[in-house]
């Protein structure tokens, strides 16, 4: 392999040593175990913000597939520092962390580029992007054995969700575990970030994703990878997996006690069933 690419955030949004972040990482897990044991699942839901803050929201989902037989995670990220037209596969052979390197499955990633003028492979919004990066540690702690195929979405207009989803639900198997990489609502007072994150909630704890997307649209409620969800579960949706179940809310507030501008943290569990 000689294209990797090297972490951008470690040391700032996760610890850099790699027997930190795996302390870090043990700790999370053991204190967020979800009551719920789910199968056949197809779709996770993960904050993206620094461990300290919304790690403990993304072990409750990351918990849910902890020994599963998963070959393939699909990470779907809005693009927090880049615009650009379309949809952005990595281009090069792996995604690297702390805690090692994690090969990209190019034979999905050429299925989900096929016939697609808008889903592309490339660089575009992976050089400094989080949003992919931050979910892979939690990855390498709980499978084993597994490929990505990381996705940055510059554009989430509604007609670049529906061919995603169109695409995830043509290429996903019984092996494959999409993650749709989100944080909620962003520097309200916490009253106010609870009534928008409330509706996000709603939206998915029902599986009605489709009003999720007109809210997000009209600016109802917020969430920066509204596009990586909204896409996620419809794809789930086409492939006749329509349960979901939100595991755990939270918001920067609980670690940093600062009410007055916090930001929301939701995971969740798309399954069949």
């Amino acid at each position: 392999m000689s294209d990797i690419r090297k972490p951008a955030v470690a040391g700032y949004f996760y610890p850099s040593d790699p027997v930190k972040l795996n302390d870090e990482l043990e700790t999370l897990l053991a204190i967020s175990k979800p009551r719920e044991s789910v199968e056949d699942v197809i779709g996770l839901i993960s904050p993206h913000a620094g461990y300290i803050y919304s790690g403990r929201t993304a072990a409750y989902a990351y918990n849910l597939i902890k020994k599963k037989n998963v070959k393939t995670v699909i990470i779907i990220s809005p693009s927090h520092r880049e615009y650009f037209p379309g949809i952005s596969i990595y281009k090069g052979d792996a995604y690297s962390t702390p805690l090692g390197v994690i090969r990209i499955n190019k034979k999905m990633a050429a299925k989900l580029i096929s016939g697609s003028k808008n889903i592309f492979i490339g660089t575009q919004g992976h050089k400094d992007e989080h949003g992919i990066e931050v979910q892979i540690p939690f990855l390498q702690k709980v499978i084993s054995d597994f490929e990505i195929v990381p996705i940055v979405m510059g554009d989430q207009s509604s007609f670049n969700i529906e061919e995603l989803a169109s695409k995830l639900a043509d290429a996903a198997d019984d092996n494959t575990v999409i993650i749709a990489s989100s944080d909620l609502s962003h520097f309200h007072t916490k009253d106010e970030a609870d009534a928008l994150d409330s509706i996000v909630e709603r939206r998915i704890s029902e599986f009605d994703y489709e009003t999720l997307q007109s809210d997000l649209e009209v600016q109802r409620c917020e969430a920066c990878g509204g596009g990586p969800i909204v896409a996620m579960m419809k794809a789930a949706d086409l492939i006749n997996k329509r349960h979901s179940l939100v595991l755990h809310r939270s918001d920067s507030s609980n670690s940093s006690g600062d009410t007055s501008e916090v930001v929301g943290y939701l995971s969740a569990v798309v399954y069949g069933g």
